[in-house]
């Protein structure tokens, strides 16, 4: 069963390396995020599993690795022992995976990728399965909210606001309803990556009351970034 998560967005920014250069505000979110990982391995889980979005669904094998080459970042960086091949483990997973490690929590944790455009239903069902897979799961959900907070990185869009608040509320509440009611058109119109996700937490936690703080809402850089962690109530 569910015993704590934690929620933190996944922008490259994240890594030192990647925010060279950047205002406080990478200080302040890293931060709160490893804040946040503490508090989900101060539960004790049994596993840990990170959550995000994939372009295919399930788990990633262990060996499975990812990579910032794209944004100037050495893979030495990101204490990344590269494998054979090409790396496969989408950006979420990997700066889950790298937010894990920071804390030494990274060994034996299962990194589950969830389709972007997953229903609502098929999340919520994840959830609970991901729920069983011990009997104490601590959740790392991985994802950004709204990517039209300004005109640049997107358009500038009113509703993105309302839908950030909206998310951060129902985080704030530990709601799993709010968060499995999450309108999947109107996510997809304001470049949320991180519904799918979200919604897998929502399935993993339904039948419990938690309570929720939310450490982080901001959108420094146009795009809507939550950190948040549940415990049981």
């Amino acid at each position: 069963m569910l015993v704590a998560a934690a929620v933190c967005p996944h922008p490259p920014l994240l890594v030192p390396g990647v925010a060279a250069g950047a205002t406080a505000e990478t200080d302040d979110l890293r931060a709160a995020c490893d804040a946040a990982v503490a508090v989900l391995l101060a539960a004790q889980p049994d596993l840990v599993v990170v959550v995000g979005a994939a372009d295919r669904m399930g788990p990633f094998p262990a060996e499975a690795w990812g990579s910032l080459r794209a944004y100037g970042l050495d893979d030495r960086d990101l204490g990344i022992v590269a494998g054979d091949g090409e790396p496969t483990l989408p950006l979420p997973l990997t700066l889950g995976r790298w937010l894990l490690d920071r804390a030494g929590g990274a060994a034996g944790a299962l990194l589950f990728g969830v389709a972007a455009d997953a229903a609502p239903d098929r999340c919520v069902e994840i959830g609970t399965a991901l729920a069983d897979r011990a009997p104490r799961v601590g959740m790392l959900v991985m994802g950004d909210g709204t990517g039209r907070r300004t005109p640049k990185p997107g358009y500038l869009d009113d509703r993105a606001e309302p839908f950030d608040a909206f998310v951060s509320a129902a985080l704030a509440a530990a709601d799993p309803a709010a968060l499995a009611d999450l309108d999947v058109v109107l996510a997809e119109d304001l470049l949320v990556q991180g519904r799918a996700a979200w919604q897998v937490l929502a399935g993993a936690a339904a039948g419990t009351a938690w309570r929720g703080e939310v450490t982080y809402d901001a959108a420094p850089y146009g795009v809507g970034y939550l950190v948040a962690t549940w415990l049981p109530a």
